[in-house]
């Protein structure tokens, strides 16, 4: 056990090794990839399948600030097209997106989300390009409460757990910006902000009818009708 401690303490001086210098203040080495790198950890359930020549040229692509070009589907009732993106980063979930810009739209052009699922082939170029000034994957991430993120339905999210559910809710870490508010019947309120409804309403329906959505009312319309009471909690 001591030399697998080791190895884990080792293999993350490694990592952090690798980070730049300039980021190096604000990135946390994952422990849990790196126990998953060393055979100690697994990641059951489902997960979204991929194409691994794409994956591997995304991996190259954000290693080397690399223009990459991609076939992507964008809706299913159209066809795939071309499109050369810089990629700064990858979001991953139930679904997996490719944070880029459109490099045709120019360096001024907003970040957009790529399904890596509907990625059909993706070729590195060797043209690099510079990652826009004052990009924050964490920060990006934290704007969405999965992997799914819209400006659109960006807002305020409160969440009310009854009192036979709000210990479990305790446990929980829902989003890494929430604040918490306990109530006097023993209900507990969470509240954050972000988008991903349909996100959002996959993992509440986990919760049954243990869990009332106080805003946004988009989100209450959508979860209405569909809760249930399970033997279980999450």
């Amino acid at each position: 056990m001591k030399q697998e401690a080791s190895r884990a303490r080792s293999l993350e001086r490694k990592v952090k090794a690798l980070i730049p210098p300039e980021q190096g203040t604000r990135l946390d080495v994952d422990k849990e990839a790196v126990l998953e790198a060393l055979g100690h950890a697994a990641r059951p359930g489902p997960r979204p399948a991929g194409d691994e020549h794409v994956v591997d040229a995304i991996y190259e692509a954000l290693k080397g600030c690399n223009l990459l070009r991609i076939l992507y589907r964008k809706r299913e009732d159209e066809a795939p097209k071309e499109r050369v993106v810089a990629p700064h980063g990858l979001l991953l979930g139930v679904r997996r997106y490719l944070v880029a810009r459109d490099a045709a739209k120019g360096p001024k052009a907003n970040l957009q989300h790529y399904r890596v699922e509907e990625i059909y082939k993706a070729e590195l170029l060797d043209e690099t390009f510079e990652i826009d000034p004052g990009f924050n994957l964490k920060k990006h991430a934290e704007k969405g409460f999965g992997s799914y993120e819209s400006e659109r339905e960006f807002g305020e999210v409160a969440w009310r757990f009854k009192p036979d559910a709000a210990a479990r809710a305790r446990r929980y870490v829902f989003h890494p910006k929430q604040t918490t508010e306990e109530l006097d019947d023993g209900s507990l309120i969470v509240r954050f902000e972000a988008s991903g409804h349909l996100e959002m309403t996959w993992h509440l329906y986990s919760w049954g009818d243990s869990v009332e959505v106080l805003a946004p009312r988009a989100l209450s319309d959508m979860v209405e009708g569909h809760q249930r009471r399970f033997a279980a909690l999450p």
